[in-house]
């Protein structure tokens, strides 16, 4: 990196970490910090060595890894220009706490511990500020392992007939306003292809010139990268459509590698995939350490994606997205992700009450407010579905109401020996709504919008989430209530209803990646219900007064189906505060009088919710309430 970026960065990164200090203080800080390059792939620290430093990212990334008891590791952070790494070790000498390895090549700057010790001596000031990032460290929240931006994006085509061009620019200006620079301005947004860096290094042919071949040119294309990284939020770099020394540099170069390909193509590795990003085979071609997305592009009239699977049997990649380049929207959920400020939606589990999740996301669709990952449990995890099909509100409207109007839970066994329903009208019903949205049985990974289910997995008593297989298996899991419905068999395991452990799943939101916003619509009932009878009466008198009109009856007691998809939540129900508190947005219909298991009123239930969603975005600040709209 030239000298003149490398103060320049260095002064932004300490000025943002510590705020102004006083020129001494300043080059006292400076005398005492090394510079240090970490080529993509190598290890800084490892848990468990002593602490003899801590270090600035300057630019690049980092990733942590933690080992837990059983051995195996766990990613826990991803560090970008301008985070601390490792200070902790030099303040408690305890062992370092993860191993920290270099995503792609990084420019740090290391404080060892003898220098460490001799600021907080020699300077009050520089102490103070060290201890005070010190202690808004410990008490910020632990981060998500991809909660900061990537800085560099590699766009990388694995098929043929991809407009490179035309999508980075689209991608390029949806960045520039869904994501925001350090000082709240919109991104700047820089695209780099072979020809531009050429241009900028005045020698034609330089970028695609071989990797490591020459140590002057390979300086010199480094020194151009880390200007145009230092000079902007965010560097765009379209690589080759074929194996070129400059796709390998991009793919070494970038935080994040999006790779584009033709949904209608074969699904094939692509010569560059398997060249240098593949799992090392010995050949000893250095290999990609980015997250990888696999972007599938289709057209704009497409009802739906197919096969998804056979495209990410293939590959080892962090995640996939289905876009239309010709919708505007697709693009900005897109760049949403990538500035991880995407909006993350969560239904709750409950029964017919679950019909008003329709209603809110009608609220939400009149306020502009647009989706990008949605998930749930139970009937959430069917209307999170639903939603994520990405079909026209009204249309989505019209096939719930046909497909629920049957009373999907009225089939009851005459012989119950594994549930009291039968579940063939609910299979019907499941079955019958994905058909008429999508046009054909499809997996969960084709769906437009990132999804996930959760169910109980019985077998080993445990929350699964289902991102993966069959939508029809995955939903039906998912409503399994145990003893009503009966199970569903996934690899030789059952799975039941996914409220036993976890009825409103805010915190897998949290968890995916790219979101950094979480609107939750939970069903639980706040106030207790009382029954004002000293005991439960006996089975004839239940009999009997069940016989008598609704409005005539003594004992206001559950049925036995209600009573069993309500007992079945109670643990999810005690977890309601936290996964609230994890709530940017939160509703929670009243729902006055619907029982779990009155589908017969669709409409009503539906218009409850819509009330209830305009009623809070109503109350909201007009900037909260157009969050995600990509205005």
């Amino acid at each position: 990196m030239h000298p003149k970026f490398q103060d320049d960065l260095l002064h932004r990164h300490l000025h943002a970490l510590l705020g102004p200090l006083e020129p001494d203080a300043l080059a006292l800080l400076e005398r005492s910090l090394a510079w240090l390059t970490v080529p993509g792939g190598q290890t800084l620290m490892r848990q468990g060595d002593l602490g003899d430093a801590m270090y600035l990212a300057i630019s690049g990334r980092l990733r942590a890894y933690v080992r837990g008891d059983d051995g195996q590791e766990q990613v826990v952070r991803e560090m970008a220009r301008g985070q601390i790494i490792g200070e902790m070790s030099l303040y408690t000498d305890q062992p370092r706490s993860a191993t920290v390895v270099a995503i792609r090549d990084s420019v740090l700057v290391r404080l060892d511990k003898a220098a460490f010790h001799t600021l907080l001596s020699s300077s009050p000031r520089l102490s103070m500020l060290m201890t005070r990032q010190l202690i808004h460290r410990l008490q910020a929240p632990a981060p998500r392992a991809d909660q900061s931006r990537p800085v560099v994006l590699a766009l990388l085509p694995i098929t043929a007939g991809i407009d490179l061009p035309g999508f980075a620019a689209s991608l390029a200006a949806q960045l520039a306003t869904q994501a925001t620079g350090s000082d709240g301005r919109p991104a700047g947004v820089c695209l780099v292809d072979a020809a531009e860096l050429d241009r900028q290094l005045g020698q034609p042919g330089l970028a695609r010139s071989a990797v490591g071949a020459d140590a002057q040119a390979e300086q010199r294309i480094s020194a151009a990268l880390d200007a145009l990284e230092a000079a902007h939020d965010l560097v765009l770099l379209l690589a080759d459509d074929q194996a070129t020394p400059w796709t390998q540099r991009c793919s070494r170069r970038c935080d994040e590698l999006l790779l584009l390909a033709d949904a209608d193509a074969p699904p094939q590795l692509h010569d560059s995939e398997t060249r240098f990003l593949m799992p090392a085979d010995g050949s000893g071609a250095q290999r990609s350490e980015a997250a990888q997305t696999l972007v599938l592009l289709h057209p704009a009239e497409r009802r739906s994606p197919l096969h998804t699977h056979r495209w990410l049997d293939r590959r080892p990649l962090t995640g996939h997205l289905h876009i239309r380049p010709a919708l505007p929207r697709d693009m900005a959920r897109l760049a949403r992700l990538q500035a991880r400020t995407a909006v993350g939606l969560v239904f709750a589990g409950g029964g017919a009450r679950g019909l008003a999740h329709l209603g809110i996301l009608q609220a939400l669709q009149e306020r502009g407010i647009e989706i990008d990952v949605v998930g749930g449990t139970s009937i959430g995890g069917v209307m999170a579905a639903l939603t994520a099909l990405d079909r026209p509100l009204d249309e989505t409207l019209a096939v719930a109401r046909t497909a629920f109007r049957g009373n999907p839970t009225g089939d009851f066994n005459f012989l119950p020996l594994v549930s009291l329903i039968a579940g063939r009208r609910l299979r019907r019903v499941v079955h019958t709504a994905i058909e008429s949205l999508a046009g054909a049985p499809i997996d969960t990974e084709d769906l437009w919008k990132t999804f996930y289910c959760v169910a109980s997995n019985y077998s080993r008593a445990c929350e699964q989430v289902i991102s993966r297989g069959p939508l029809q298996r995955a939903l039906l899991a998912s409503v399994a209530i145990p003893g009503a419905l009966p199970p569903v068999l996934h690899d030789g395991e059952l799975l039941c209803d996914g409220g036993t452990f976890n009825n409103f799943p805010v915190d897998v939101m949290r968890n995916q990646r790219g979101v950094g916003q979480v609107i939750g619509v939970d069903l639980s009932q706040n106030a207790p219900r009382r029954i004002e009878l000293q005991e439960v009466p006996g089975t004839w008198a239940l009999l009997r007064d069940r016989l008598r009109g609704k409005r005539k009856r003594r004992y206001r007691l559950p049925s036995l189906v209600a009573y069993l998809m309500n007992v079945t939540i109670l643990y999810s129900s005690s977890r309601q505060r936290l996964a609230r508190q994890q709530t940017d947005l939160y509703f929670n219909p009243p729902l006055h009088r619907v029982g779990m298991l009155q589908w017969h009123r669709f409409d009503s239930i539906v218009a409850q919710g819509l009330a209830h969603g305009q009623q809070v975005l109503g109350a909201l600040d007009p900037a909260a309430a157009t969050a995600g709209t990509g205005d």
